[in-house]
C-alpha cells in the first residue's frame, strides 16, 4: 500500500532537521534510520528537491544537494536552539491539552508527554509575563461520560453507533443510529456532532444525556462538505423536536475581549459585547451565562431571564 501524503510529511519533518548540517550523509545509512528504502528515501528529497520553476510545495532556503550514494542539505530553517517565547510555549502546551482532551485514550499518551516536557521548559522560563497578552480556553470536563470514549473511538474508525438519547425535560428515551462528524468541547460540556437516520438529519446530542452506547459494524463517510465551525455558528446542528429560540446575551467589558476575540465580532462603544446564539437546550443556555458570573446577562428570552433569578435566590438562600 502506498504511502499517504501526511506519512511523507512526517518523514520529511523527521530525516530533514537531522542532515540539515551541510554536510555528505549515506543514503543507505539515512534510509534505514528512516525505516524506508534507499528508493522512498529519494522520492521524498526530490519532492523537495525537484523545484521545476517553484511549483507547489517549495521550500524557500532549503538546499538539497542529490550524488549517486549521498545527500547534502544546507537550510538556515533548521538551526537550534529554537527560539520560542513564554506565550509561544504555553499557547502549544494549551493547543496539545485541547488535541489530548478529543483524541481516545490509546493516542494520548505521547501527547502528555510531550506536554510535560513543555510544562518543564515552561517552568524554567522568565515569570516576566506580560498577562494582557495572554489568552484563555475552557476544556470541559470528562468526568461522568461513560460513554465519550466508546463515540471517540466509533468516529475514529467512521463506524456508525446506536445511542439510548434522552432530551432536555423527558423522563423517557429513544433509541437512534448516529454517524459521528465531530465531538467538541464547548461552554463546560461535550457534544457530539452527528447525522441521525431517526431524525434524517444533523443533531447535535450531549453527551451526559447519551445513556448507552454501542459501535456497529456498518461503516460510513463524512460528507466533504461538512464544516464543523459553519455548522455551529449557523445553529443548523442545534435542532431538537421541539421549537427553538435564541438567546441574546450581553458580556461585560471586563471579559468582552476574549469573548469577542472567539467569535470574531468587535467591542462596542462601551467595551462590551452582545450576541445572540442559538437555543435548542435551555440546560445549556443557564450553564453557559452563570458560568461568567456578573460578566454575562440574559437580555431575551425572558424565561431564561427569569430561570436564571430563580436559581441565583435559590443559592442564596442556602
Amino acid at each position: 500500500m502506498p504511502d499517504t501524503a501526511a506519512q511523507q510529511l512526517r518523514r520529511i519533518l523527521r530525516i530533514i532537521p537531522e542532515i540539515a548540517d551541510g554536510q555528505e550523509h549515506d543514503l543507505e545509512e539515512i534510509a534505514q534510520r528512516a525505516g524506508v528504502s534507499k528508493n522512498a528515501l529519494l522520492s521524498d528529497l526530490r519532492s523537495i528537491a525537484d523545484r521545476y520553476t517553484a511549483p507547489g510545495g517549495f521550500v524557500e532556503g532549503v538546499q538539497i544537494f542529490l550524488g549517486p550514494d549521498t545527500v547534502e542539505v544546507a537550510s538556515d530553517h533548521f538551526l537550534r536552539p529554537m527560539g520560542l517565547t513564554v506565550q509561544e510555549l504555553c499557547a502549544l502546551e494549551l493547543g496539545l491539552a485541547i488535541l489530548q482532551a478529543e483524541r481516545p485514550p490509546d493516542e494520548t499518551a505521547a501527547i502528555e508527554r510531550t506536554r510535560d516536557r513543555l510544562r518543564k521548559v515552561i517552568a524554567n522560563m522568565p515569570i516576566d509575563i506580560d498577562q494582557n497578552v495572554m489568552r484563555h480556553a475552557e476544556i470541559a470536563p470528562t468526568e461522568g461520560l461513560p460513554f465519550l470514549n466508546d463515540l471517540r473511538k466509533a468516529l475514529r474508525d467512521r463506524r456508525k453507533a446506536r445511542i439510548q438519547y434522552r432530551r432536555s425535560g423527558s423522563n423517557e428515551m429513544s433509541s437512534r443510529v448516529v454517524r459521528l462528524y465531530a465531538i467538541v468541547p464547548a461552554s463546560g460540556m461535550w457534544y457530539a456532532v452527528a447525522w441521525c437516520e431517526l431524525s434524517e438529519d444533523l443533531r447535535v446530542f450531549r453527551m451526559d444525556r447519551v445513556e448507552q452506547a454501542e459501535i456497529l459494524a456498518d461503516m460510513y463517510e463524512i460528507p466533504s462538505d461538512f464544516s464543523l465551525t459553519e455548522t455551529l455558528q449557523s445553529g443548523r446542528g442545534l435542532k431538537t423536536e421541539i421549537p427553538s429560540t435564541g438567546m441574546k446575551v450581553r458580556y461585560s467589558s471586563r471579559i468582552a475581549r476574549w469573548i469577542a476575540e472567539r467569535e470574531g465580532v468587535s467591542p462596542g462603544e462601551d467595551g462590551s459585547v452582545t450576541l445572540e446564539h442559538p437555543l435548542a437546550d435551555a440546560d445549556w443556555g443557564l450553564r453557559h451565562v452563570l458560568q461568567y458570573g456578573p460578566d454575562a446577562e440574559v437580555i431575551e428570552p425572558p424565561t431564561l431571564r427569569s430561570e436564571i433569578v430563580r436559581r441565583l435566590e435559590t443559592m442564596r438562600s442556602r
